[in-house]
């Protein structure tokens, strides 16, 4: 192969790898907090400490959006397992914060509750989340199921 056939090649390969990390976050669409408005279903999976001893947990909750860094979970159910049993537990009505910024990532805090890192679809439809509190390992996603009016 030819030094001129190789180096083309390798220009391609780099051309083709930041062209397809640009279309994500430079596809004309900016992310912002109103890019997350209506009802989410989140469901995660993952570990916790809850009793000292790394044990999975799991968990499915309906989250609201309002598209203002706000949030209010009307429905969760959280299944951990804890010591020599396994609890299941759907807390009540929580709210939270997030913050979106422009690449369509940001973050989520639940008040008196967990912490999240988000990547989020241009579109607000689908939300990658991953727990950042210590002593845990969950992650999960977040799809949108209807839009606030």
């Amino acid at each position: 192969m030819t030094n001129k056939l190789r180096m083309n090649r390798l220009v391609f390969a780099i051309l083709t790898t930041l062209a397809c990390g640009t279309v994500w976050a430079h596809d004309g669409k900016h992310c912002s907090p109103s890019t997350l408005s209506g009802n989410y279903v989140f469901s995660a999976t993952g570990y916790g400490m809850p009793a000292g001893v790394w044990a999975p947990k799991a968990i499915v909750e309906v989250i609201h959006f309002n598209g203002d860094g706000t949030l209010v979970v009307p429905a969760a159910t959280v299944a951990n397992r804890a010591g020599d049993g396994q609890v299941v537990a759907s807390p009540p009505n929580g709210t939270g914060t997030y913050t979106v910024i422009d690449n369509c990532t940001g973050t989520l805090n639940f008040t008196n509750g967990p912490s999240f890192n988000l990547a989020i679809d241009p579109k607000g439809d689908d939300v990658w989340m991953i727990q950042t509190n210590p002593n845990n390992v969950l992650q999960g996603s977040a799809k949108r199921v209807s839009r606030t009016d």
